[in-house]
């Protein structure tokens, strides 16, 4: 797609919200605090820590970013209940020590409100005992495997139910029953690839077989070999990070023109980019968002791309995560608001009452229709779709729906409000199929 840049008068007057100088969270560089300079002395404080660094620097720069735009917008538009919005912001550097170091910081020093933090589930788990121990409302914005039912953490992108749910079911009906699994070897990719087996046996399709990929491998030679000799319908694909990127340009030198389903590429690490066609041809993603994704909130004038490259002409890409750093701030603020303090017992009431987006009071989230925080499971009923990627790296939208959160729901029975938890469902605790 091309990009037309506004105009900063259009864009004030498209966006209602604009960048405005001076106010809190404006330009904190890497490593940088910010500090609220307005007349108000009445702020509250937001973490964010995302990678801006290292290996998860390509998908968690655009978190940062994100987060930073809706607090921008919020306080051009008068903050949170009359409260300017200040930021403690650091790069944990793809680190997961440096992420419980600075956890610890944002707690215990900075006493902040709220936090968003962490791109990879072993982030998440590597910061979950800090966050439960201090009892910190805390934000995990990625698509992740699923089944966090924890009474401080809100884990609101899209969980492999939802991403698998929507694509798996569509290459089955395309494409036939038979399917090669390949995943990354820690509890993402692992757990991804349970319920790859949980939606095949549901949709009558087979899992041929599964491998798992260390995040320091690069060299995807073998695995094609297998692929090809196994001569799947579909190959679903939960590969992370940096090295796993070149498994779709090796698999197009080699070649393979299997159509691949995945939860992974493309919406975070905007690969159809990045690499030369045809590396990414027949690559079908599950998402919740993409760049591309085409609603008017999304990429009609003055929508959330507009706003996103007004703010930051020089990122290359904004990506899924991006997305829901920004939406899940919004409903942060209407939780706030809902409240009336920002006391965090409080705000996770509020939260938990069921917040929307894409009502008369909030804005609609850019992936299109309203959203709702499920207050239950403190996860998100997300609207779901399937982008596909053509020969030349072109994008279409083939499929889209709303799928709401339901394994924790129904099948686990979180329900936090009644039953306070910290706990970690997994599929093989309900499904055989998963063993």
């Amino acid at each position: 797609m091309t990009r037309s840049p506004l105009s900063r008068r259009q864009f004030l007057g498209a966006s209602g919200a604009a960048l405005v100088t001076g106010l809190a969270g404006c330009s904190a560089g890497e490593g940088g605090t910010s500090t609220d300079t307005a007349s108000s002395t009445d702020t509250l404080k937001i973490g964010v820590l995302e990678d801006q660094s290292g290996n998860f620097a390509l998908v968690g720069d655009p978190k940062a970013k994100a987060s930073m735009l809706a607090i921008e917008e919020i306080n051009a538009n008068g903050g949170i209940d009359g409260m300017q919005i200040e930021t403690f912001q650091r790069d944990p550097q793809s680190d997961n020590q440096r992420y419980q170091e600075l956890t610890r910081t944002a707690i215990n020093e900075e006493s902040v409100d709220a936090l968003w933090a962490g791109y990879s589930s072993a982030t998440r788990e590597a910061i979950r005992p800090i966050i439960d121990r201090n009892e910190q409302l805390y934000f995990y914005t990625t698509q992740y495997e699923g089944g966090v039912c924890d009474e401080f953490t809100f884990a609101v992108g899209p969980t492999a139910r939802q991403q698998l749910g929507i694509v798996l079911p569509y290459l089955v009906e395309e494409f036939g029953p038979d399917i090669y699994t390949i995943a990354a070897d820690y509890n993402f990719g692992q757990l991804s690839a349970d319920w790859v087996k949980v939606l095949a046996n549901e949709n009558d399709a087979n899992v041929l077989g599964e491998e798992f990929i260390p995040l320091s491998e690069s060299s995807f030679g073998s695995t094609i070999n297998r692929i090809q000799e196994a001569d799947p319908d579909f190959v679903m694909s939960m590969l992370v990070g940096a090295n796993h990127t070149s498994f779709y340009e090796q698999k197009a030198s080699a070649g393979l023109d299997v159509p691949i389903g995945t939860s992974t590429a493309m919406a975070q690490g905007y690969e159809h980019r990045r690499l030369d066609a045809p590396a990414m041809a027949n690559i079908y993603a599950g998402v919740n968002y993409m760049e591309e994704v085409p609603t008017d909130s999304n990429t009609g004038d003055g929508g959330f791309v507009d706003r996103y490259f007004e703010m930051y002409p020089d990122a290359p890409y904004l990506n899924e995560e991006a997305e829901t750093n920004y939406f899940s701030t919004y409903m942060y603020k209407k939780a706030v608001e809902q409240a009336g303090t920002t006391e965090q017992p409080e705000v996770v009431d509020a939260l938990e009452s069921g917040i929307e987006l894409g009502t008369e009071e909030a804005p609609e989230a850019p992936d299109g229709e309203t959203i709702r925080l499920d207050g239950a499971t403190h996860h998100v009923d997300h609207h779901m779709w399937i982008m596909r990627a053509d020969d030349e790296h072109n994008i279409e939208a083939v499929e889209n729906r709303q799928i709401p959160e339901t394994f924790l729901s129904e099948t686990a029975g979180c329900n936090l409000p009644e039953n306070p938890e910290q706990t970690q469902y997994t599929p093989v605790d309900y499904y055989e199929e998963a063993e």
